[in-house]
């Protein structure tokens, strides 16, 4: 039986998840939004772009090293936001700001977290970001800020790309809204898939269950249920004009993520933010939205280098990490990559997944002829045809 050790690529992480974790988890992780076109277009459009590598060149060890908002980080990615990562495993976003921080990179904790934020900010000996959603309204969102600046996160993270859910056809088929009820008739139907995987079923028992979400406290009222997200994400969706309380309640950097123009970009920056990160949400939302790698180019143009750039969107490989790099990102966000991981095998799962992308990374830059991330350019990629040119 293979193990996370064993696992050359992500996609052995991929099948190794699919066989531990059931259905609906599985393809809570690896599903998008309707028919999943936007989903199979962040990855294909990292396939049509080539290098134009440099050979014959005296490379020596390769500096993966990079600063994003004042933070040096040893590689050139963070671990996204990913939500309910507990379900994938029971040690969830603590398992996964652990390993960020023992190989020398950030991670980013989402609002629909099954761990206390202050828990997973101690697990973590690296930068610790919060991503907010405003679940629950105004007042829980300033009581988490409250408690993520006290806890020591150093960058808040602002989701604008879910005005709404996405409409997610695997969850649908899957039942995973009737599973995560609780109520024993609406889930009958679904419970073989959960019992056919036993030992993640009796690691999700002893763990209590489907947890509420800590983070997200209701005054007078409690944790929310996860049962509840998604309703609430429709009743409490982002708009700039928010960004008047959320100064005065987060007086650190923030990040705007889920830009795909450059006019919203523009207007981040002009709001006072300190990064913008081109995301598409893994394709989870808006289907038939571009390919972040593909708008990638346009966002750095509009920012004119008066804030970061981030992307996150189909990264598989570390040569994805480098187009990225080549098209002006800063750093990249890691979504997926590391969820298989966490659900192929917890903690171990995620040490490998990142340890996979670091070794692609030393190895191509090589192949490359770099020693350095600061002389990737445009130059060392062949853009396919319709792409703008780059300077």
């Amino acid at each position: 039986m293979m193990t996370p050790r064993s696992a050359v690529n992500i996609e052995d992480l991929r099948g190794m998840a699919r066989r531990r974790v059931p259905r609906a988890v599985f393809d809570y992780i690896d599903g998008g939004a309707e028919g999943e076109a936007t989903l199979r277009e962040n990855c294909r459009a990292f396939e049509t772009l080539s290098f134009r590598p440099r050979h014959a060149v005296p490379v020596g060890g390769c500096d993966l090293k990079t600063r994003v908002l004042g933070h040096d980080l040893a590689l050139p990615f963070l671990l996204a936001p990913v939500g309910y990562s507990r379900l994938m495993h029971p040690q969830g976003e603590c398992a996964a700001a652990r390993a960020a921080g023992e190989a020398g990179t950030g991670y980013i904790l989402s609002t629909i977290s099954g761990h206390r934020l202050e828990d997973v900010r101690a697990a973590s000996k690296g930068p610790v970001w919060y991503q907010l959603y405003l679940l629950g309204g105004r007042q829980a969102a300033e009581g988490a800020l409250d408690r993520a600046q006290r806890a020591g996160f150093s960058v808040l993270v602002i989701t604008i790309d879910t005005a709404v859910a996405g409409l997610r056809e695997r969850d649908l088929r899957n039942g995973t809204p009737q599973l995560m009820s609780g109520r024993l008739g609406a889930m009958l139907p679904y419970l073989p898939q959960v019992v056919s995987r036993p030992r993640w079923l009796a690691s999700f028992l002893r763990d209590g269950g489907v947890p509420s979400l800590p983070n997200v406290v209701l005054p007078g009222t409690g944790p929310l249920p996860m049962l509840d997200v998604a309703t609430s994400l429709n009743d409490s969706c982002f708009v700039w004009q928010d960004l008047a309380w959320i100064r005065k309640a987060w007086p650190g950097p923030f990040i705007i993520k889920g830009v795909l123009t450059g006019e919203d970009a523009r207007r981040a920056v002009d709001e006072g933010a300190a990064a913008v990160v081109v995301s598409n949400h893994g394709g989870r939302q808006l289907d038939s939205a571009p390919a972040t790698v593909r708008v990638l180019p346009e966002v750095v143009a509009a920012v004119k280098g008066r804030a970061e750039v981030l992307m996150d969107g189909g990264i598989r490989r570390g040569t994805d990490v480098l187009k990225a790099l080549c098209l002006g990102a800063r750093a990249v966000l890691v979504g997926r990559a590391y969820a298989y991981g966490l659900a192929a095998g917890g903690p171990d799962g995620v040490a490998r997944a990142i340890a996979i992308l670091e070794a692609d990374l030393q190895r191509n830059l090589k192949l490359l002829g770099c020693e350095s991330l600061d002389e990737l350019d445009p130059s060392y990629l062949n853009l396919p045809p319709g792409w703008p040119a780059l300077t």
